[in-house]
This record gives structure tokens, sequence and C-alpha cells, in this order.
């Protein structure tokens, strides 16, 4: 048998004697732990994705994505226009908080023209007839580096310069 190495205490490290006298670290740890997949089980970090919607005369706009999110994270979301009248330059403006610290991977289909204003993301759709829907499909992903608290998700829908309907809404991000 070879000699204990230097810094090796038997009753210390291979019999766990200090651990067993006092385990109130390891068990506080473990609590941790189990607290923490707990909420992740109740969806507290999750992407469980929530439907918005604002409603005019002219269109109803509704929106369906997450609003917890995590770094990392790919997640989706869906833009469904259901016009009441005629809209004959269909546009959605996103809130700067859609494009900072996330990569946009699609959009489909894809928009007639893309743009910014004011730091917001400015999508031009074209032509949407009464009584008809279009639907907008993005696909995202978090940064992983990106943590925040009711960063801006809000989106607007406009019919050339003319504002037709506004969803306010916000996303946390988590590590």
């Amino acid at each position: 048998m070879s000699d204990i190495p230097d810094y090796i205490v038997l009753k210390r490290h291979r019999d766990l004697d200090e651990l067993r006298e006092r385990p109130w670290p390891r068990h506080l740890i473990l609590g941790a732990i189990a607290i923490f997949s707990l909420l992740g089980l109740v969806g507290v970090f999750g992407q469980r994705p929530e439907t918005s919607t604002a409603s005019a005369p002219a269109a109803k706009l509704e929106l369906y994505a997450p609003t917890k999110l995590r770094g990392g994270l790919l997640f989706s979301a869906r833009f469904r226009i259901t016009a009441r009248r005629d809209v004959k330059n269909a546009t959605l403006v996103l809130d700067p908080g859609w494009a900072e610290g996330m990569a946009i991977n699609t959009i489909e289909p894809s928009p007639v023209g893309e743009g910014s204003t004011d730091g917001k993301l400015t999508l031009e759709l074209g032509h949407i007839p009464a009584r008809q829907s279009y639907t907008l499909w993005m696909q995202f992903q978090v940064n992983p580096t990106n943590v925040a608290h009711n960063r801006p998700a809000g989106v607007t829908f406009l019919d050339g310069s003319r504002t037709l309907a506004r969803i306010d809404r916000s996303y946390d991000i988590y590590p």
C-alpha cells in the first residue's frame, strides 16, 4: 500500500467526518438546486407563449410570443393581422427590444420592404384585402449574455403612416 499523500487527512477527506458533523452546507446547496429546478418546472424561467391582442375598427392585431426568455433560447413569434377593411400599405413597427441582444434568424414570409425608424424595425407587408388575414412568423435567438427586465417588445400596425393598432408588451430575459 502506498503512503498517504501530503496534505490529505483520511478522517476528513476519505471518511468525511466533518461533513457528518455539519451537514447544513450540503443541505443548503441541494435545497437551492431543488428550488431553482421547481421554479423552472412551473414556468418561471420558461418560454411559454402568450397571446396579446389589439383590436380597432380597421384591423385586429394578434401577437403570440413568450414574455419570459433565457439566454441562448430559440423562440418564435407570430404576428397575425386580420383586416376588416382594405389596408393598402400594411406596415409592422417593432420596438427596439425585438432586435437588441437578439439574433433574428428568419422572417417568413419575407416582407416587401424592411427598414428602421428611430431604432425600431419597420416591416412593410404590402396590401391586405378586407376580410383577409396575414400571418408573419419570426424566429429569434436570445444572445447568452443578454439579461434584461421589462425590455420593450411592443408592436404597432400601420396603414401607411396612420396607426391602426398597437400592442404594448415587454419581456424579461433570465441568464
